[in-house]
């Protein structure tokens, strides 16, 4: 191989991880990728990977049913990864809490299904989204995809890495910050 691209599960600042994340341990934040492969490295959130991968054209919405909830917003090529799962859904839970895992062990496939309907209706809405992507482990529980929705899968990730390395620039929006990716 000659160049490494890598899916973060967490916020994803100037190419580096922003913090490690609850489930996968300590040590990636001061980690040498490039060091330890010897090849040049990029780091982008493992949602927004499998997003760049997804996407074809026009405002495209992908959320990540796993774990939590992954979420990247992209236009036009600029690729803007989302932390949608920290907004408040209820007063005492995020909508990570209802959409992710914990959400669907709590209340069960059911309830949890009629959530992620109800929350793709309403983000579509609130990102005039012309297409949503549906992905993450979790999306394959569903029985019927949401109206306005279609289903992505894991392996588009692949691509996303591999169109991270592309000529044709794509730029990816981190907090307040845009990085420039040829």
């Amino acid at each position: 191989y000659d160049v490494v691209s890598i899916g973060f599960a967490g916020p994803v600042v100037h190419g580096k991880p922003a913090g490690d994340p609850q489930n996968l341990g300590s040590g990636w934040v001061d980690f040498d990728f490039e060091k330890a492969f010897r090849k040049p490295v990029k780091i982008i959130n493992d949602a927004a990977m499998q997003a760049l991968g997804s996407y074809t054209s026009g405002r495209m919405l992908f959320l990540g049913l796993g774990t939590g909830l992954g979420s990247t917003l992209i236009l036009d090529d600029v690729v803007v990864p989302l932390e949608l799962g920290q907004l408040r859904y209820s007063a005492k839970r995020t909508m990570e809490d209802v959409l992710g895992k914990r959400g669907l062990k709590k209340v069960g496939k059911t309830k949890w299904e009629e959530a992620v309907h109800a929350a793709v209706a309403n983000l579509k809405k609130a990102f005039v989204a012309d297409h949503i992507i549906l992905g993450g482990g979790n999306v394959k529980k569903l029985s019927r995809i949401p109206a306005g929705a279609r289903r992505g899968s894991n392996s588009y990730a692949f691509r996303g890495g591999v169109r991270l390395w592309r000529r044709n620039p794509v730029r990816v929006e981190e907090q307040k910050h845009t990085l420039l990716i040829t």
